[in-house]
């Protein structure tokens, strides 16, 4: 996952790289005739539209670098030809990182030293 909002998910026939930039998310909005929020909250409280399942992952796909012409291919076989719910989590999953971009990192401080395991008592800034 990356800052710009590219994830990569297992979908369909294989590991899909998937991004709404801020062109694919106009294009978004005015496919579903929503705004891209409108489209996530309809996906995550039922009230969605089959369309908004399909031009998610299609415009997904075009941001993560595949073409037009494959990613419809694509859609037309994995989402159109299939029950509308396989597809609602990837739709969430991937209108939500188009919107709050995705983490390059866990949060945490892995690396931070262990108070317990330092013979330093002392602040290096005391006296």
């Amino acid at each position: 996952m990356a800052r710009d909002a590219r994830i990569e998910l297992d979908w369909a026939d294989g590991t899909y790289a998937f991004r709404l930039g801020w062109g694919q998310l106009a294009e978004l909005q005015e496919k579903c005739d929503a705004g891209p929020y409108v489209v996530l909250n309809r996906l995550h409280s039922g009230q969605w539209r089959i369309e908004d399942i399909s031009n998610v992952i299609r415009l997904g796909l075009i941001g993560g670098g595949m073409l037009p012409a494959d990613a419809l291919k694509k859609v037309r076989a994995y989402v159109e030809d299939r029950p509308p719910f396989e597809n609602i989590i990837t739709a969430q999953v991937v209108l939500g990182a188009g919107l709050t971009g995705a983490p390059e990192e866990k949060l945490g401080e892995p690396a931070a030293a262990n108070p317990a395991e330092s013979e330093l008592t002392t602040s290096p800034t005391e006296s």
